[in-house]
């Protein structure tokens, strides 16, 4: 996916922050995960504040992070049970 992200889009910030939350996700540090998507959507809701995303851009990141949202759902350590324990 990061190739794909790396010719779609050309804000640094941002794919900065999408390259840490895939590394976090493949690796299934699932705290530090969510933790990126919520950096994500603070920096997105920035860059929209400032001006700085075209209406094309901002349209493809939205779907991005709503597609991140659902992947993620359940994407936490908060409820998992440890080996040891029956």
């Amino acid at each position: 996916m990061a190739g794909f992200l790396e010719g779609l889009f050309k804000n640094k910030e941002l794919e900065g922050i999408i390259f840490k939350l895939e590394a976090n996700m493949s690796n299934n540090y699932k705290d530090n995960a969510q933790d990126n998507l919520k950096e994500l959507e603070k920096k997105f809701e920035e860059l929209i504040a400032e001006g700085k995303l075209s209406t094309k851009k901002t349209d493809i990141y939205k779907k991005l992070i709503e597609d991140y949202k659902v992947r993620m759902k359940d994407f936490t350590h908060k409820d998992q049970k440890p080996y040891w324990t029956k």
